[in-house]
């Protein structure tokens, strides 16, 4: 009895030459669709080459759906805001990052024509054009957008693939001397002063300093409470709520000259309401970014400061000066409100006898800087 013919084993897919000469792909998925490859090919042999590495990926369970990427990026990225849980201020500042460097390159494709070497391309232009600081964080953007595109199985590999390149490199923030400090709060004015003052000697965040209210603040033990914040977007609206971070809810202790500085104040310009904003404009409105910056940069440049000195890097005197008093990192995170991944291993609870040391030292910092310091604080002798 002759022996049985072994079965031939199925071909997966098939090829067929077109009428150009080249060859093309096809094979059923997974999904029991048809799929054909996304180029043609010289030869039959390359035509099922390419269909075994199509079936070992399936096989392996590594197969994804080649037109899962047809999406295009500006939707998903509108999705992708929706979905993340983003705080406003953040979800602003990643829409400009998008508006201004990564839509007018990506906007019209889908997600699987992102390439590699378009991305390069895109970096190295955006280089060119902008400062290092801001295309790494539109670097860090674009990643994680197209990572969470790989996480949802729409692209195979993240195209984003430039070791290092979404790390800033910032240049150190400048840091004021105890002189120009007391300078700038006496070219901003009376009704600005503290709020200079706060900014570097209690190293409040501006957002910080905009939701200070009466209620906040304890003249008895000369601190402030720091419960709520209030950012304004680049449209102009306010979006009060709680810090960013857990850290943010504290108490700071002031050093003891700033408390004429407070009861005055109090008296003359804060709202009168229990729950009263500490700083309004002369029109008794909240004050506005725009308004503020004005005043900000004319106080700038009557004191001689570089226009490269922001309000923000008033906080990082504050903390420059605050750190040299040899607090403990514990306590200086407490006082700024920082928290983080890493800073969690370290974050404990302050005790309120760690703050009002670390507050004592930045009053003698301070009365020791100033040539003539008055002894109930400069400018109030009236008080």
């Amino acid at each position: 009895m002759a022996g049985r013919t072994p079965r031939r084993r199925r071909e997966f897919g098939t090829v067929r030459k077109l009428p150009s000469g080249s060859w093309q792909a096809r094979y059923l998925g997974p999904d029991g669709q048809r799929h054909t490859a996304p180029e043609t090919f010289g030869t039959k042999t390359d035509a099922q080459n390419w269909l075994n590495l199509v079936r070992a990926d399936i096989e392996r369970n590594q197969w994804t759906d080649p037109d899962a990427g047809a999406i295009n990026f500006t939707k998903y990225t509108e999705r992708w805001l929706r979905e993340r849980g983003l705080a406003p201020t953040t979800v602003d500042r990643y829409q400009g990052l998008l508006r201004l460097h990564i839509l007018p390159a990506f906007g019209a494709l889908d997600l699987d024509e992102i390439a590699a070497p378009a991305v390069r391309a895109w970096r190295a232009e955006r280089l060119q054009a902008t400062g290092a600081t801001t295309v790494a964080k539109s670097y860090r953007l674009l990643k994680a957008i197209l990572q969470t595109a790989v996480d949802d199985e729409l692209l195979r590999t993240n195209p984003c693939r430039i070791k290092g390149a979404g790390t800033e490199h910032a240049d150190e923030r400048p840091v004021a001397t105890i002189e120009q400090v007391f300078a700038l709060a006496d070219a901003m004015g009376p009704r600005w002063r503290l709020m200079v003052l706060l900014g570097a000697f209690a190293s409040l965040r501006p957002e910080e300093l905009a939701e200070l209210r009466r209620h906040s603040v304890d003249l008895e033990e000369c601190s402030l409470r720091i419960t709520h914040a209030s950012p304004e977007l680049t449209n102009g609206r306010r979006v009060t709520g709680p810090p960013k971070s857990r850290a943010g809810r504290r108490t700071v202790h002031l050093p003891d000259f700033l408390l004429p500085e407070l009861r005055r104040h109090l008296q003359w310009f804060a709202e009168k309401e229990p729950d009263g904003l500490l700083f309004v404009g002369e029109k008794g409105a909240p004050f506005r970014r725009s308004t503020f910056g004005r005043k900000w940069r004319r106080a700038r440049a009557k004191v001689g400061m570089p226009d490269s000195f922001r309000f923000y890097d008033l906080r990082h005197t504050g903390n420059t000066l605050a750190a040299d008093t040899g607090a403990k990192l514990k306590d200086l995170m407490v006082r700024a409100g920082q928290s983080s991944e890493r800073a969690q291993l370290i974050y404990q609870h302050s005790t309120v006898k760690h703050q009002r040391k670390l507050a004592q030292g930045i009053d003698a910092a301070v009365r020791q800087g100033l040539p003539k310091a008055p002894s109930a604080g400069p400018k109030v002798r009236g008080m």
